[in-house]
């Protein structure tokens, strides 16, 4: 915290995950509110996250490209803002499906307050706070996953889905000011004289092409595929343990707090281990943990359960962020982050879509059990996609060697 520039960033990522996340419940309630249309609801929440997909690599390439990065940052910000502006004026009275545009453009820019951001933290810190700063980094998406959804519910509760959304509206603009206090990183020249096609290419390339990452990406896209399962399993696990369907916020809440206490605690411990061993040996024991959830004989014991599942999964979000720093070159970094972040919303979509024919199948059992083996075969897939568990040589020195080849085109 002593790192100049660190607080400013912490802050200022944590508040645009924050907005973000409250986007699926204070939107869905004041569509819900003013529609009646549940599925018109999922739709618009569907609408703002399949863009990320496309516009990841793009919004990374330019991040790496630009000059003014706090102002790339903030635009995200300003587009969500915009966006919930137009939809709290538009739902209601505008046709339904008008909202779903809207919806796209509030989350075009998303994936600048995932990876975007994260992608900056080797220019703030030094390499040996790298591992500490990682496990910082992965509570801020926890405590914006645990708070966000919380604080909408809150506000739609006591003011109304309209104030909800207006809320998340202000947290951005927030954001925006706390991105401002940033301070100024500098391009990368080698990347800034390449066109912005070229960029995408040799961005991708790179992805495809480095073993480590390719097996990572893998394995947490496919891991993610997994966890959108959860979307209709936790509420059908909370129904039956007898907590009703909205006992699932409670349950989320766990994992994402079990996370951030996993992360945290084991940034010192597991300093000295590959990163990409982390993330394999991490989403493999998330799976097998997942097993134990149909067990809980009560409520309160699910909540255990899922919350130690999500302490075991924790180290393994921040060595993701690890492995992506040391394998990916500095003027190509921003749009591997961002990439990758958008494979893995795209795979969780896909999880969310195939939850409902799943449980209809396989009942809630069933369906945690199928979750699980795919964070299984997830990291078997990731190791023979190239995660060795071995470390091998010097991830900084091959990054720089692909950045050099990437630069001379």
């Amino acid at each position: 915290m002593a790192q100049p520039g660190w607080p400013a960033y912490l802050l200022a990522a944590t508040l645009a995950r924050l907005a973000f996340e409250m986007f699926p419940v204070a939107v869905v309630l004041l569509v819900l509110d003013r529609t009646g249309r549940p599925g018109l609801a999922g739709a618009v929440v569907a609408a703002t996250t399949l863009p990320s997909v496309v516009t990841g690599p793009v919004l990374g390439a330019w991040l790496d490209r630009t000059a003014r990065r706090r102002a790339a940052l903030a635009s995200n910000q300003v587009v969500l803002a915009a966006g919930l502006l137009a939809i709290l004026a538009a739902a209601g009275r505008a046709p339904g499906w008008a909202l779903l545009p809207l919806a796209a453009v509030a989350g075009l820019t998303a994936p600048l307050a995932t990876g975007g951001f994260t992608s900056m933290i080797p220019s703030l810190v030094p390499e040996r706070l790298l591992p500490r700063a990682n496990a910082l980094e992965a509570t801020s998406f926890n405590t914006a996953a645990i708070s966000g959804p919380a604080l909408a519910g809150a506000a739609a509760a006591l003011l109304g889905p309209s104030a909800a959304v207006a809320a998340e509206a202000g947290l951005a603009g927030l954001a925006v000011l706390a991105i401002l206090r940033l301070p100024r990183i500098a391009r990368v020249e080698a990347r800034a004289a390449t066109s912005m096609a070229a960029t995408v290419r040799q961005g991708l390339r790179h992805l495809a092409r480095t073993p480590v990452l390719r097996g990572v990406t893998v394995a947490t896209a496919i891991g993610l595929g997994g966890l959108g399962l959860l979307t209709l399993a936790l509420p059908f696990l909370a129904e039956r343990l007898g907590a009703g369907r909205a006992g699932a916020g409670y349950l989320w809440a766990a994992l994402e707090a079990g996370a951030a206490v996993g992360a945290l605690a084991a940034a010192r411990p597991l300093a000295g281990w590959p990163p990409q061993r982390v993330v394999i040996v991490g989403v493999a024991l998330l799976g097998l943990a997942m097993a134990s959830w149909p067990l809980a004989p009560s409520f309160p014991v699910a909540l255990l359960l899922v919350a130690l599942a999500g302490a075991v999964e924790g180290p393994a979000f921040a060595a993701t962020f690890t492995t992506r720093q040391r394998w990916s070159p500095a003027d190509l970094r921003a749009q591997i982050f961002t990439t990758a972040a958008s494979l893995k919303v795209g795979a969780f979509a896909v999880g969310a879509a195939l939850a409902g024919p799943v449980i209809e199948r396989a009942g809630v059992g069933g369906t945690l059990a199928v979750a699980g083996a795919v964070h299984v075969a997830a990291a078997l897939l990731g190791v023979a996609a190239g995660a060795t568990l071995r470390s091998g040589g010097h991830p900084a020195a091959a990054g720089r060697r692909d950045g050099e080849a990437a630069g001379t085109g």
